[in-house]
């Protein structure tokens, strides 16, 4: 008996390196993997940004689900809601956190960080270490050259138009989303990206379209890792209240996980929303350009794009409102008619329809 129970303790350690043990011993994605993977620190500035308190709150009393009444609070928690912010012309009119998390807890943002990743994508340009969003993704990563990638350029990542063949199935632990989110080696698995279709024909939706931008931009820093440049270009100049980390790919030399993986608490992620808000602009420093916020979150089918995608922001209507969004329900929603600013954050979606939730909610202070 005892032979056996080494030969499987052998066995089980052996797996534990792989991606594919890895996936079934984490059992896909869960609101506390920011303390399963090695990350890098992001660190805030001495002067933090605080939301105040508005004087006059205007939270909502109950929303109708179906026909039916039910209070927002019992809606929220009903729906494994951790952490929901509104704020309105600066100020948070609510602010809630169940289940034990309060405002300092950390959540992962899941998906929100291919948002993040496309603002970095902005702010290289702007530093002149790209050239433009025309460029082509060979221009930065010369291995791809051979799988013919000089036909796809920054834009057609940006917009998920690339034509990539890239396997998005969250249950498939052999598929390409176990292998770059679980996987130790996302350069090695880049290398072997291939593509289906001609770029900028169709829009699809792939983490891996948003990976290979991280490898872009890191090749464009050369000596400065991803995290790094949003510590510099994003966490202090936007005041963060907390430090985040990113996680990546494994400790030593590791990549960021660009498609996924930003550490942070629900005040610092509607900072990000603020700052789109307000066209690019923190207080009186344009932080990020205002022509890349308005091609992020204006309708745009010109390029083969989804007018419901624009710059890995999503658009959940034709008003004017956008966000990032994650996998388990993580959202920065944002509605500048309305001057309102949402964040919610979940250990899953629950069974709401968060795009629909969000939009309403928005507009419900349009008039106010």
């Amino acid at each position: 008996m005892k032979v056996y129970v080494f030969f499987a303790l052998v066995f089980l350690l052996t797996l534990s390196s792989c991606k594919v043990a890895r996936f079934f011993i984490f059992n896909f994605a869960d609101i506390n993997d920011h303390k399963k993977f090695p990350k890098r620190e992001i660190e805030t500035s001495e002067n933090t940004f605080v939301f105040p308190y508005a004087k006059d709150e205007k939270v909502p009393k109950d929303l109708t689900i179906k026909g039916e009444k039910i209070a927002f609070k019992t809606f929220l928690e009903e729906n494994n809601t951790v952490a929901f912010l509104i704020i309105k012309d600066d100020s948070i009119h609510y602010e809630n956190y169940f289940d034990g998390y309060e405002a300092s807890s950390i959540v992962p943002s899941f998906s929100m960080a291919k948002s993040v990743t496309s603002i970095l994508i902005d702010c290289a340009i702007d530093d002149g270490l790209i050239q433009s969003v025309d460029e082509p993704v060979t221009n930065y990563i010369p291995e791809l050259k051979e799988n013919g990638f000089d036909q796809v350029n920054i834009e057609h990542l940006l917009q998920m138009t690339s034509g990539l063949d890239y396997n998005e199935g969250y249950s498939n632990p052999f598929g390409d989303v176990a292998s770059f989110y679980y996987g130790r080696n996302l350069r090695k698995q880049l290398a072997k990206m291939k593509l289906k279709a001609d770029a900028g024909k169709d829009f699809e939706y792939l983490s891996g379209n948003t990976q290979i931008l991280g490898l872009v931009l890191e090749r464009a820093l050369k000596d400065q890792t991803v995290s790094n440049y949003l510590e510099e270009k994003l966490w202090k100049p936007l005041q963060m209240e907390y430090s985040a980390t990113w996680s990546i790919d494994k400790k030593k030399e590791g990549l960021e996980k660009t498609f996924c993986c930003i550490n942070a608490r629900a005040r610092d992620y509607a900072k990000i929303g603020r700052l789109f808000l307000n066209k690019g602009k923190w207080d009186n420093e344009q932080i990020i350009s205002e022509e890349w916020v308005e091609r992020s979150t204006k309708v745009d089918t010109s390029k083969g794009s989804a007018w419901f995608y624009q710059y890995q922001w999503w658009l959940p209507s034709k008003t004017g409102d956008f966000m990032a969004q994650g996998i388990l329900g993580q959202y920065i929603y944002v509605n500048p008619n309305s001057n309102v600013i949402i964040v919610r954050l979940g250990k899953n979606s629950g069974k709401a329809d968060w795009w629909t939730i969000l939009s309403l909610l928005g507009q419900s202070y349009e008039d106010n």
